[in-house]
């Protein structure tokens, strides 16, 4: 279809050359609106099954100390350690317990890495699994 423009005055209409959007927006909204309605309503619910009854009371772990000094003596609850067979009888007998205590290793900042590698290496060989470092709030800076 062509159009033919004249530089005179004439009594035709000037063609439009825009396109009408009015009846596409109208088709795209029909068709969002049916989108919507046919989407199924999403079930955003868990199901969980809860135990029944009270549960047990709470008794507070019990908590082992081990303290490594700066010069590397270890402490065990505030008892020095005479050497490391011991640390590993002990941590034995931790490991020993059916409901095993927490072991917590308090370094000192000075104390060389080795000091306290050993003893995790000796936790770890002994089969403690519940241990932490605590105190390391000293190693900030």
């Amino acid at each position: 279809m062509g159009m033919n423009i004249s530089s005179g005055a004439s009594s035709e209409p000037e063609v439009m050359i825009e396109m009408n959007m009015t009846p596409l927006i109208d088709v795209m909204l029909v068709l969002i609106v049916t989108l919507i309605i046919t989407i199924p309503i999403q079930n955003h619910a868990v199901n969980l099954n809860l135990p029944n009854g009270t549960p047990p009371p709470s008794t507070p772990p019990l908590v082992v100390n081990i303290d490594i000094d700066f010069d590397g003596t270890i402490l065990w609850d505030g008892t020095v350690v005479p050497s490391y067979a011991v640390l590993e009888s002990k941590l034995r007998d931790v490991a020993a317990v059916p409901d095993q205590p927490e072991v917590h290793l308090h370094p000192n900042k000075l104390v060389a890495y080795k000091s306290v590698a050993s003893v995790m290496a000796a936790a770890q060989r002994n089969n403690v699994t519940k241990i932490g470092m605590v105190g390391n709030e000293q190693f900030v800076d």
